[in-house]
């Protein structure tokens, strides 16, 4: 009996001592990316799949949009109003430089200190105003092959140059005193280079277009 009994009890505690350890050990570990999201990590096909999508839909990053109008192709018809909507996204841009809107500017030509050196430069009837015209003179002498023409084509050249320095530099004086006394403590870096630039320039062309007429006050 006490055999029978301390089996029974030894086969017990070992069902027990089993049971408590299956109980008791540890569940399987997941992956510690797997842990965190609660789901399983996608595989890399997958998702690179499901961060691209077409040209019309755009490229998302991660979720795939699956709406008829990001997957099937543009009509005539709807291509026809984009084409329309960028045409006129393009003329209010190019009105908009030529107004000098801030908005439509790029970065050389925002600012106040930029706005009064075109203002400046736009009032003035300049010697450099007249370079692009030299420098198509200067181009047909050269195509003609005319002797007479070409040993005089280098003091020209010389002569341009001389003109478009000293031209640059009453500029560059002008605008100095003119932002001391406008815009006190306004940075006139790169400056004068950009208002040289734009007296280079043939008046119609200018971007953005004068708002002065020459011989304007500013």
């Amino acid at each position: 009996m006490f055999r029978r009994s301390s089996a029974g009890a030894t086969d017990d505690t070992a069902q027990d001592s089993q049971g408590a350890q299956v109980q008791g050990a540890p569940a399987k570990e997941r992956p510690a990316a797997e842990a965190k999201k609660g789901r399983p990590t996608p595989k890399r096909s997958a998702a690179e799949r499901n961060r691209y999508q077409s040209i019309q839909g755009g490229r998302s990053s991660g979720t795939r949009t699956t709406t008829a109008a990001r997957t099937t192709p543009l009509t005539k018809e709807e291509k026809g109003q984009e084409r329309e909507r960028a045409r006129i996204e393009r003329n209010q841009r190019m009105e908009g430089m030529k107004r000098g809107d801030e908005r439509y500017l790029s970065a050389r030509d925002r600012g106040p200190a930029r706005r009064l050196a075109r203002d400046y430069v736009d009032a003035h009837r300049r010697p450099s105003e007249y370079y692009m015209y030299a420098l198509v003179l200067l181009l047909i002498v050269l195509i003609s092959r005319s002797k007479a023409l070409n040993g005089v084509v280098s003091y020209l050249v010389l002569a341009l140059v001389v003109v478009i320095i000293v031209d640059g530099f009453l500029i560059r004086n002008a605008l100095r005193k003119l932002i001391a006394e406008r815009l006190p403590g306004e940075s006139t870096r790169g400056l004068t280079m950009y208002a040289v630039m734009r007296s280079m320039q043939i008046r119609r062309m200018r971007m953005p277009a004068p708002r002065v007429k020459p011989g304007a006050k500013i």
